[in-house]
């Protein structure tokens, strides 16, 4: 991950121990968002409370890294690429630390719809699929980060596009249901949140793609289209 080896020995470590550390906590994030999507098809009220109690964690790796990234900043004074690089790394855990918030959400909407015994309204295979986009976009989002490979992270970017359709489609399946029985609103609802939990886990992927993209290029490509995007990366 580091572009050039620097005269510090030290330097090039503390780099190395901060992208091991993000990575860690990409893992810990991914691990969150498998259990609580687990937790809700299966019905497992105790893999819904460790989803909810290990919140801290991510949240403590968070502090961490941001800690490190400014210690570096401070003693290092880092410019050009380096000073990139430590930009999207404190990016990055923020984008990873609200992934974490998105999952602790779906274990929260899945005990309340676990309480619900009478009204089972959907299935959930249409939020498993999107789920399992969604967490493949993160885990290309993080491979992509470890490599700085800009084409990994433009597919990503591109991948958004079909969590977004998958979301749209839960959303109008559910509105259909409760217009057909009104007694099913509050937990159609409930599930619609853990759609949008699924959609926002994407979105904060794609994120991070974008950072990887910024780090290597140099160009801020967060507001900009997808075509532009893949533009600036065979450049």
């Amino acid at each position: 991950m580091i572009t050039s080896e620097h005269t510090s020995k030290q330097f090039d470590a503390e780099l190395e121990a901060i992208r091991a550390h993000v990575l860690q906590m990409g893992g810990l994030v991914e691990s969150q968002i498998y259990s609580a999507i687990n937790s809700l098809v299966e019905g497992d009220i105790a893999l819904m409370n460790r989803v909810i109690d290990e919140d801290h964690r991510v949240n403590a790796m968070e502090v961490k890294i941001d800690e490190a990234c400014s210690q570096v900043i401070a003693r290092r004074q880092p410019t050009a690429s380096d000073l990139r690089l430590l930009m999207m790394v404190v990016k990055t855990i923020t984008d990873l630390e609200r992934i974490g918030d998105e999952a602790e959400k779906i274990a929260r909407m899945a005990k309340m719809l676990s309480e619900k015994h009478g009204l089972a309204i959907p299935r959930y295979n249409e939020i498993k699929h999107a789920s399992e986009l969604a967490i493949d976009m993160l885990r290309k989002s993080l491979d992509a980060f470890a490599r700085l490979d800009v084409v990994m992270a433009a597919e990503t970017v591109r991948q958004d596009d079909q969590v977004d359709t998958e979301f749209r489609a839960i959303m109008r399946y559910l509105i259909t249901f409760m217009m057909e029985d009104p007694r099913t609103i509050t937990t159609a609802l409930e599930i619609l949140f853990v759609a949008k939990a699924i959609e926002r886990i994407g979105d904060h992927a794609k994120n991070i793609s974008e950072y990887v993209i910024y780090m290597v290029k140099g160009r801020d490509v967060r507001h900009v289209s997808l075509e532009e995007i893949e533009r600036e990366i065979r450049q």
